[in-house]
């Protein structure tokens, strides 16, 4: 009996030390935070409000209660947004942007204390459709495409200004993808159309013209053949009819003799009809 209010003191002693290890362990649980690769953190102390340092990587201690840990990821993100702007020329155009962001990290209890930890949500989408609707009103439809490497480095220089106001840093601007209105699409399909109705006929009438020239052309050698050849008929007589009439003949039988569809050559008077000879011929 003696060993029993000892074995419950005992027993006592070890719940009270277990109550106590597990008191601390929950107070250093408390009293602990970490913060991982790429994250920054800001803490807001109940008394003193956002302090002005920032956390860097790693475990560090805070006040249980007292003091609370807020994370940012500093690594770069994207973001992409879209904006109907009117051009110079009163054309509605479609823009997508993309935006390469991340908070400046020297300021972000300054960007905690404005703009919370959604920072981005709350200044990009504002700001790009700002910068995209007063560039865009700079330029006509047309000149969007012509001219797009100089719009996108306005854009891309007015962003960056204006988002260094708010903390935030872009690594990255780009127009992504841009379309026109219906009525400037129809319009722009109708031009080309137009254009090419003009070029074809333009080629239309050129070629007409190079067709009369080289009739001409023509007309002027046959005319030009036909007097020579009167001249020469005039100076000759009939002999050079002749001999272009024994030229021609040779040159059928030549055609004749090599085509494998004459097997023979018809023997005695019959066989002048092949040249076109006869001795009258021979004897002038």
């Amino acid at each position: 009996m003696a060993g029993g209010p000892a074995a419950v003191s005992f027993l006592t002693n070890i719940a009270k030390a277990a109550a106590g290890l597990g008191a601390a362990a929950s107070l250093l649980s408390a009293s602990l935070y970490t913060v991982d690769g790429g994250e920054r953190a800001v803490i807001f102390d109940r008394f003193r409000g956002v302090l002005p340092e920032t956390v860097t990587e790693g475990t560090h201690f805070l006040v249980p209660w007292l003091q609370k840990p807020y994370i940012f990821d500093i690594r770069t993100r994207p973001h992409n947004f879209s904006s109907h702007s009117g051009t110079k020329d009163l054309q509605m155009v479609n823009l997508t942007l993309r935006l390469l962001s991340r908070p400046d990290v020297d300021h972000l209890p300054t960007i905690f204390t404005s703009l919370g930890l959604e920072y981005d949500d709350k200044v990009l989408p504002s700001i790009g459709n700002e910068v995209l609707k007063a560039v865009v009103a700079q330029f006509n439809a047309d000149q969007l495409l012509t001219e797009r490497p100089h719009v996108s480095a306005l854009v891309r220089d007015a962003l960056i200004r204006r988002a260094r106001e708010f903390n935030i840093i872009l690594d990255d601007v780009a127009i992504t993808h841009l379309s026109y209105g219906i009525e400037f699409s129809q319009a722009v399909e109708k031009k080309q159309v137009a254009q090419q109705d003009a070029e074809r006929s333009k080629f239309l009438v050129a070629k007409a013209e190079q067709e009369r020239r080289a009739a001409i052309v023509r007309a002027e050698g046959e005319s030009e053949s036909a007097r020579l050849i009167s001249e020469a008929t005039a100076m000759a007589g009939a002999g050079l009819i002749e001999l272009r009439r024994i030229e021609a003949a040779k040159e059928i039988a030549a055609e004749l003799s090599r085509s494998p569809n004459v097997a023979y050559i018809p023997a005695g008077d019959n066989g002048k009809m092949l040249l076109g000879l006869n001795a009258a011929g021979f004897g002038r």
